[in-house]
């Protein structure tokens, strides 16, 4: 339930109603807006009168939200959220590119796309330590070692990073990472979502092969719970009957997300299409929707990648992507900070 107060209420009317609110059991998520202010009641509502609250003199209107997630709705949160990476925004206009190798395998491989992609206008760098893979048998990641080098290329170009946890004994190795990503097979794994929502910094929550919006909407709302609001959703393409390419990119999603949550929407076009050649217009048809972001896979040398060659971009043709990335973004009034 959320309760819209009037403008210019009066503060101590104000505080006594959030007070006897508590008293009732119910925790607060408040908002406020240019010219409006409001109230979500977090708890079981169903013993509420909503005439009862309207009745109150301060009170401008009262509605009720079917969605269970509360605090990813965008009814409780009118205002797009931007969230500060290391100085660099994302959300409500600021536009943030994700680029580097789908796994992190030598220093000097890290430090050459870090270089490259850096100069190319991604402000972000990704790379996988930790890898899971549908085969036992494929590359699973350099693990430590590789995100010490990971950490290592991001502070020599002065990238903040963006890595992979899969499991809840990693959160300690994840001190200095800036963006934790939660992939797609680990979208539903709460017990690491209760642990990353402890956390004060941002989280890129991946959607699963096969969830609706609505379930992605409830593990960014495991996360926040938790008190940790910095959720930034990422749509990767979801398993159909279609086998042409790898997944699906449900652009569909993006301005659906729009209207029903508040956080920033990144897209990654790599991992939807399996295939470079199609990560272009991809990316293109992302930023038409009102993606925030984009996370794109480049490597310096794509035919030797242990992991997900097929669909890396060699760092010339990313610099050229970039360059109609910059483009349409700028064509769709954001920026990229």
């Amino acid at each position: 339930m959320i309760i819209i107060l009037k403008q210019n209420a009066d503060k101590n009317k104000v505080e006594n109603l959030k007070e006897n609110l508590k008293e009732l059991g119910f925790s607060l998520h408040e908002s406020r807006g240019e010219n409006t202010e409001i109230i979500g009641l977090v708890g079981d509502t169903s013993k509420v009168s909503e005439n009862d609250l309207r009745a109150i003199d301060i009170i401008e209107n009262v509605r009720r939200i079917q969605e269970p997630y509360k605090k990813a709705n965008r009814k409780m949160h009118p205002k797009d959220t931007v969230i500060d990476i290391c100085g660099h925004k994302i959300g409500a206009g600021h536009f943030q590119v994700i680029a580097g190798p789908c796994s992190v395998e030598s220093e000097e491989q890290m430090n050459e796309v870090a270089r490259r992609v850096k100069l190319s206008g991604a402000m972000l760098l990704r790379g996988g330590a930790f890898k899971p893979r549908t085969s036992p048998y494929s590359f699973q990641g350099l693990h430590n070692k590789g995100l010490d080098l990971l950490l290592k290329a991001g502070k020599s170009n002065n990238m903040p990073i963006v890595t992979e946890i899969m499991d809840t004994a990693h959160i300690e190795l994840f001190e200095n990472v800036d963006v934790i990503q939660v992939g797609a097979r680990n979208m539903q794994n709460f017990e690491l979502l209760k642990k990353l929502g402890k956390l004060n910094k941002p989280i890129l929550l991946k959607r699963g092969l096969a969830n609706t919006l609505d379930e992605l909407l409830m593990s960014a709302e495991y996360i926040m719970a938790g008190g940790n609001e910095n959720v930034i959703l990422c749509e990767r393409g979801i398993r159909t009957y279609e086998n042409a390419y790898r997944n699906t990119l449900d652009i569909s999603a993006i301005p659906m997300l729009r209207k029903l949550t508040h956080l920033p929407i990144v897209v990654d076009p790599s991992h939807a299409a399996g295939m470079r050649f199609m990560v272009e217009p991809l990316a293109m048809a992302a930023i038409a929707a009102g993606a925030d972001g984009l996370m794109i896979e480049v490597h310096n040398n794509p035919e030797k990648a242990l992991c997900d060659g097929a669909q890396s971009l060699t760092p010339e043709m990313f610099d050229s992507l970039m360059v109609k990335i910059k483009g349409a973004v700028e064509f769709f009034g954001k920026k990229i900070d």
